[in-house]
């Protein structure tokens, strides 16, 4: 079902567990060249031509930025795709919807103009290691990027179930089934 500019998908099942989610549109950002990929692409090959997958957990706050940052400057090469997720508790919310979708939006356009890499958003309803976890196995990223919520590595300790979650799902790079 359409209803604006975003897609709707509700109560998937999944391993008995059902979950919402919306995918955001954000605008449609593309390099303009005249004949085929971009020249810095050409000079690559294999994966790196072909891209990966990279999943990036983001929020409003400020250490969510930083991670999304940090994966441009540290993980992210062009041609790859940056996956945002945002957890919300409701995505039938408007305001939190419009919201996070001007957060995408900006994400994705500062993606671009750094890399050129591609970016899709996605809002999932749901606890946020839970929704990190269920997205990382359905896209099976090259790498999960996660901020730390504000706290130090140690005090952390959501940021650290998250991760510990995430290690134990079915797949992470390196470790499918």
């Amino acid at each position: 079902m359409h209803r604006g500019s975003a897609r709707w998908m509700e109560t998937v099942e999944e391993d008995v567990e059902e979950y919402s989610w919306r995918e955001v549109v954000l605008p449609h950002l593309v390099p303009v060249v005249s004949d085929g990929a971009p020249p810095e692409l050409e000079r690559e090959t294999g994966e790196r031509r072909r891209g990966r997958d990279l999943l990036v957990a983001v929020d409003f706050g400020p250490n969510s930025k930083h991670a999304f940052d940090w994966a441009l400057a540290h993980i992210a090469r062009m041609a790859d795709t940056v996956h945002l997720v945002h957890a919300v508790s409701s995505v039938h919310n408007e305001i939190v919807y419009d919201k996070s979708r001007e957060l995408m939006e900006d994400l994705a356009v500062e993606a671009f103009k750094t890399l050129l890499v591609r970016t899709k958003a996605r809002l999932v309803e749901g606890d946020a290691g839970k929704v990190i976890c269920r997205e990382a196995d359905r896209l099976k990223p090259a790498a999960v990027i996660l901020g730390t919520r504000g706290r130090g590595l140690i005090q952390s300790s959501d940021m650290m179930s998250t991760v510990k979650r995430c290690l134990d799902a079915k797949c992470v790079a390196g470790k499918c089934q």
